[in-house]
Formats: C-alpha cells, structure tokens, sequence
C-alpha cells in the first residue's frame, strides 16, 4: 500500500539576482523557465515562461472582459425600460423580471464554473460561452428592430410603442436568456483563466497574480462606464437599435481578440468531476463511521510522488478541521490486503481528495458571510433609482437620469482601485508586514463596514429629502447630487469587498475547483439580488398593515425608505460580527511541494 506523509512545504524559491548572492544562509534555487505550478501550453506541454502567459497574455484577457462587460451592460442598465416602454409591462413587473434576469445571470455562472473545472477546461468555457454570448446579443438586435420596433410602430427617438406581438415577446426573452447563460458561464472562467497566466511559484509572476485581480474588476467598470454614459442615453431616447447592436459588435470583438491570444496562453488540465470527488470522500467516511482517526497524520493514505490522484492538482497538506472526514483516508486491514490498482474509491480516498472537500466546507461560512453585502449592493440599481426619481433631478435646464447616477459608483471604484494600488498597500505593508498590505479576509471584513456607511448615507439623505417634499405627489427639492456619497461609499465598498473574495475564493480553492471559486462571487452577488426581493416583501408586508403605506410605497414621499436603509445597516453590522467570527476561525489552505508549507493566505 502506498503512503506518504503531509512534507513540509515552504518559502517559495527566490529571485535570480538573489539566488547569486552568497550572503544568505542556504543558497537559493535558481528560477525555472518552464512553470512550477502545472500549467501548460495549448499542445499540453509544460508551459515555458517567457513564451506564455504573463502580463502580454492577461492585459489581452481584461480588454476582452472589459468589452464583454460594456455589452451586457449595454443590454442590462436599461432593459427595465425596455419592458414598460417596448413590452408594455408594469413598473413592478419589469422590476421583477430584470431582478430575476440579473440573478439567473450568476446562477449560471455555476454552470460555466462546472464545466470550466470538470471537462472542457477554462478556455475552451470562455470560447463556447462567447459565442453563445454573442448569438443572444446579435438575436436581441434583430429581435427589436425586426419584431419589435419597426412593425410595432415605434421608430428611434419614439417612447411610445404598440404592444408587441406574441412571437417577438418569446424571441426577446429568448435572446436575454441567452446572453444571461453565455455571460453568466463565462465570468467565472475567465477571471480564473486570467490568474492562470501568472505562475504563483515565480516570486515575479506572484505579485502580478495578485495584482490581476485589481486590474480585472476595473476592467469590469471601465466596460461598464461607457454603458452607464453613453448607452444609457441612446436607449433612454428610444433608440435600441443602435443600443443593442453597439453590445453586440463590443461582445463580438471581445471573441475576436480573446481568440487571437490562443497561441500564447497557458492552460490547466480540466480535473474531472468535482461533485463525484465529494461524494465519494462522504460515502467512505459514512462507512467508516465506527473507524478511529490515526493521531498521526502519517498513518492517512495519500499516492507516492508529486503528483496528486486528481488530474492537473497539486497535493494538499492536511488540516484538522472537519476531523471526521479524515475517517475517508483511514487505512483499515480491508484497504491493507486490497492492492493499489484494486483501490475502491468509494472505500478510501487521499488525503488531498479529503482537504479538497474540507476547503470548499471551510469556505461556505465567509461566502455565507458575504450574501448581505450583496444585499446592499443590489439597491444602487433599485432603491437608490427610486430614490433618485422623487428628487430634483434637474441642474439648469440639463436632466440627469436617476439610472446614471451610477456613474458616481463607477468613478469611485477607479479612483479607489488607483489609491489602494499606489498608496494603501505601501503604506499597509510597511506597517503589517505583509506585502499585500491588508489581507483579502481584512479587506472584505474592510468592504462590508463602508456598505454599512453607505446605508446610513442614504437614509441620511432620505431624511432630508423628505423634509423638502412641499407637495406630496412631487419630487423633493433636493438635489439628486446629494446621493453622491451613497453611491461613493458603495463603490469604495467594492473594491475592498468584490476585488478580496476574487482573490481569496480563487486563491483559496484547491487546483481543481478555481474556476468554482471565482463563481461563488458571482453566486453571491445573484442570492443577494433575491435576499433582497424577500426582504422588501417582508417589510411591505409587515409595515403596511391597517392601511398604512408601508416603508415603501409607490409614492416615496409617503412613506419611510430611510428606516429600510437603516435596517440594512443594521443587519450589516450585525453580519460583520458574524464575518470576524468566521474570519477568525478560517484556516488557510497548504499547498505541498518538494521543499516546504506555505500558507497561501494570511489569516485575519
């Protein structure tokens, strides 16, 4: 029977110029040219480095996020309006629809995650999932000039339409689902797909590995700010032609390009099923249940040599949470008298197998953690517009549409990406030690209490924006300039908040699950979008009894938005004190290699 124990993993090898300099105790290994972390080239082979991947290969990568982006953008930021102006649905209908278009977007992003790790690898996912993309789009700009503008009798710069027929209401649903399933299964994958191109074993590529991440999600609103400029204002006029082909021919280039880098990009192997892997550790520790626990870590099966059992991973060192499931990698005089090719599975599993499923149960509580910031998220492009509309939405003669107020969220975000880059993480290195600065548990820990602050701007300027209601069906005075803050705060938030759970689900997620962890992200972004439909439905149900308008009424001036707001920064608190919890408890993931153990994060 072959077994090994958990080897001492540790400092990755230093630099070249380093490595020459005799000064230091041990002497240094010298750089390799190929990858040490698996990767390969697109024939399969061991990646070399100054052909592949590196910054040529991920700059290539964020242009074509960031087109992707300004198209579902494109589509998204005012297809509420599409609804009630094209379709003729009800402000609280098309409300409902866009909420669960935006989150079936993010479930799918699962499935794009599954398929991603499993079988097809993370860029022939991104390909596919492209080209689905692109297929919807280009079918939702027929659609509207074909079944819905022209013979409906609404031509461009025209807002008052005839109602569509049947089959151009089937097609328009067809073609957004369609581009919800090609980007929904394509954002996971290339998130990861883009940290592949940098080898965390190279010192070098290791900063920049970081970095990406940074880099990705101003991408994201770089893409998304011409959406919210120039897009928004095209569609708001009524012409959705040209909104939505632009989409299209952005989501079309951003394939085009994403395949013109196939040469020089460095690929993982796809590792087969994650969820039989799972089971199976469950099934054998369940059989095993009356089986005592070696105390010695030694005594629990793992196969001899560098590889693991799991195509394309890197061996886990063993941990001591979840002790029962260590009951799976137990050796019993059954597993003794089988012989190594006879090995059942289903009866005993590694122990990298074991640590894959403890890390994905060791994550769930901080994603957990991180559903009602996605709840707060979600009211810029709810409340926060609702709000917007019952103020003085006027500067001089010019009008600012509620919707692009947003812009001020974007802005934050590529203000605050710069100053964290270029100031916070000198600085926060210099006094933590850490050359991350601020760790990506800190960080999101850091992103939560802003979207605290954010909520309490907000009913803040609600309070004041009802002390200027002077009649009660008309908008406040107040300047719609005064949600501002609201909208900064949030972007700030995002930053700490989006950028840390990219990095530390991505980071955190063994080898053969990365592009899972970059879903759960996204995934919470989708739950928070309908946590938050369940708590609107429950606090209009409880407030609005005996005949009272409620907190939120149509009619905002008659209500209380602000008391919404705060008790959303109420429930933030208090979920930040269950995320120190959590982020206390957490136990980082340990990578084995020939040398020693690192832990790829630090702690909180």
């Amino acid at each position: 029977m072959e077994t090994m124990a958990a080897s001492e993993f540790g400092s990755i090898p230093s630099k070249v110029e380093e490595a020459a300099n005799n000064s230091k105790k041990n002497e240094d290994k010298m750089i390799s040219p190929i990858t040490e972390d698996g990767s390969v080239d697109r024939r399969g082979n061991p990646a070399v480095k100054a052909r592949t991947g590196r910054w040529k290969s991920a700059i290539l990568l964020l242009v074509n996020y960031g087109l992707a982006t300004l198209a579902f953008f494109g589509v998204g930021v005012n297809l509420v309006l599409f609804l009630t102006r094209v379709l003729k649905q009800e402000n609280a209908d098309a409300a409902n629809n866009v909420s669960k278009w935006t989150g079936t977007v993010y479930i799918f992003s699962l499935i794009g995650a599954f398929l991603s790790d499993s079988y097809w690898g993370r860029y022939l996912t991104c390909a596919i999932f492209q080209l689905i993309y692109v297929v919807g789009l280009m079918l939702l700009s027929f659609t509207s000039w074909f079944l819905l503008v022209k013979p409906s009798g609404c031509g461009d710069g025209e807002l008052e339409c005839k109602p569509p027929t049947t089959i151009g209401t089937a097609i328009f649903y067809l073609s957004i689902y369609l581009i919800a399933f090609g980007n929904g299964g394509y954002q996971p994958s290339i998130a990861t797909f883009g940290s592949d191109q940098f080898d965390e074993m190279d010192p070098y590529e290791r900063h920049s590995k970081i970095a990406f991440f940074s880099y990705f999600y101003l991408a994201l609103n770089v893409g998304s700010l011409f959406s919210n400029t120039v897009l928004v204002y095209y569609e708001d006029s009524g012409k959705w032609v040209i909104g939505f082909w632009t989409s299209a021919g952005s989501a079309a280039l951003a394939l085009l390009l994403f395949l013109l880098g196939t040469p020089s990009y460095r690929h993982f192997k796809p590792s087969g099923n994650p969820l039989t892997r799972i089971a199976q550790v469950f099934f054998a520790a369940f059989r095993k249940w009356e089986v005592e626990v070696p105390g010695n870590e030694v005594m629990l099966y793992e196969v001899e040599g560098k590889e693991s059992t799991i195509a394309g991973s890197r061996k886990i060192c063993h941990s001591n949470e979840f002790r029962f499931l260590d009951k799976a990698a137990t050796l019993t005089a059954d597993d003794y008298c089988m012989q190594a090719k006879t090995k059942n599975p289903w009866k005993l599993c590694t122990v990298t197998q074991v640590e894959e499923v403890k890390c994905v149960l060791k994550m769930l509580p901080i994603w957990l953690c991180t559903i009602i910031y996605s709840v707060v998220f979600t009211q810029m492009a709810s409340l926060f517009v609702e709000q917007g509309a019952s103020m003085n939405t006027n500067i001089g003669t010019f009008h600012i549409p509620p919707a692009s107020m947003s812009v001020f969220d974007i802005l934050s975000v590529l203000f605050f990406i710069v100053i964290y880059r270029r100031v916070l993480i000198p600085v926060m290195s210099r006094l933590s030690q850490n050359p991350k600065g601020l760790t990506e548990l800190q960080r999101m820990g850091v992103g939560l209490v802003i979207g605290m602050l954010a909520m309490v701007a907000a009913g803040v300027v609600e309070v004041e924006r009802l002390k200027r209601v002077e009649v009660p069906d008309e908008p406040s005075s107040l300047s719609i300039l005064c949600q501002i803050p609201q909208y900064a705060f949030i972007g700030a938030s995002e930053v700490f908040m989006y950028v840390g759970q990219l990095e530390f689900f991505n980071g955190q997620a063994p080898d053969g699950i990365k592009s899972f962890g970059s879903s759960l992200c996204m995934a919470s972004i989708s739950l928070g979008n309908y946590v938050s439909i369940m708590i609107v439905n429950i606090v209009t149900a409880v407030t609005s009894r005996d005949k009272n308008p409620g907190w939120i009424p149509g009619n905002l001036n008659r209500g209380h938005l602000e008391r919404f707001y705060f008790l959303l920064a109420t429930l933030t608190v208090v979920d930040f004190i269950v995320y120190l919890v959590c982020a206390r408890w957490y136990k980082c993931i340990k990578l084995e290699t020939n040398d020693e153990e690192e832990e790829m994060i630090v702690k909180v």
